[in-house]
């Protein structure tokens, strides 16, 4: 499998690990808008070919592509990838408005090209853990409690390096709870309601913001969501079940006496990354769909953007 990663930053490398243990994968290119910098990427990963556009990637016979670019490219550029008759993996958010989501499922569904959205907590064992319990018929779902906390005042990546998009907490870290709740549910969010806090004067997003969920089998979800919290950052999971309750911190879980659980054991890697990279290549390999296809993590960016009406409302 021939791939071209795009954009050699904090997720790119995240990919580039990952890929290198998939066996029946080979990174053929990567893209960057600064030659230099994608360069001693390439050199590091001994990638052959370095692109500074897509389209020019695109031209190449490479049989996939992953997205790890700005969020307000996701769209247009998972689009230019089917269009290209390449198979696409974008990174997390598939598209930044309902609009642009609804029009990546529709050319998914033209060209019948595999793709696939990052949605990586599918992927964690420690959540596939719960996942494999509740499709098991051992426990359902009665609550989610999640806590989604930054210290991001200023326009940088997980790497604490500049950048020249916004991050956003309802399209990007909202949409990783707003799909794995109803996914671990196994029911679709039926209501949704969101309040924020003041807009920043700079960036121009909402620092802080709270949302609840309602799922149609009667599960629901409190997701507390902060840039302003200078204390231990990521995302927190609280499964309150009817047969067990389970915190999930990324990689980590624990019962809810706080013993742990062993989830090594769960998947082939302990790599959330390396997961989704390895369902995304055996999808194309077999012809199938995968799990956190566009079709599968479409209702998610409904809620999305009923939230983000409500918020523009107030």
């Amino acid at each position: 499998m021939k791939i071209v990663v795009v954009g050699p930053g904090a997720f790119g490398i995240k990919h580039l690990d990952g890929l290198k243990n998939i066996d029946s994968a080979e990174v053929v290119g990567l893209v960057g808008r600064d030659a230099a910098k994608t360069q001693a990427v390439a050199n590091e990963y001994a990638i052959p070919n370095v692109y500074t556009s897509l389209e020019d990637a695109l031209e190449s016979d490479a049989d996939a592509v992953i997205l790890c670019t700005p969020t307000q490219m996701h769209a247009a550029q998972a689009i230019a990838c089917m269009k290209a008759g390449k198979h696409v993996q974008v990174e997390i958010p598939l598209a930044d408005s309902w609009e642009d989501a609804q029009e990546v499922l529709k050319v998914q569904e033209q060209t019948g090209k595999v793709c696939m959205v990052g949605h990586t907590r599918r992927f964690n064992p420690s959540h596939q853990y719960v996942h494999n319990k509740i499709t098991a018929g051992e426990l359902n779902i009665q609550q989610m409690d999640v806590q989604t906390y930054f210290f991001r005042r200023k326009n940088i990546n997980a790497k604490g390096e500049p950048r020249s998009w916004t991050d956003h907490l309802l399209w990007h870290h909202a949409a990783h709870t707003v799909d794995l709740f109803a996914y671990q549910a196994g029911s679709k969010v039926v209501k949704a309601n969101a309040i924020q806090g003041p807009i920043h004067p700079e960036l121009g997003i909402a620092m802080d913001m709270s949302i609840q969920l309602l799922a149609e089998n009667g599960a629901v979800c409190t997701l507390s969501l902060s840039f302003n919290n200078d204390g231990p950052l990521g995302t927190f999971f609280r499964y309150i079940c009817d047969n067990g309750t389970y915190i999930a911190r990324y990689d980590d879980l624990v019962d809810g006496r706080e013993n742990a659980i062993d989830v090594s054991e769960v998947d082939v890697s302990m790599n959330g990354i390396e997961l989704q990279d390895r369902e995304f290549v055996a999808a194309i390999n077999e012809g199938r769909e995968p799990n956190s296809s566009v079709a599968q993590v479409f209702d998610c960016y409904r809620v999305l953007y009923e939230l983000e009406q409500q918020l523009n409302a107030q």
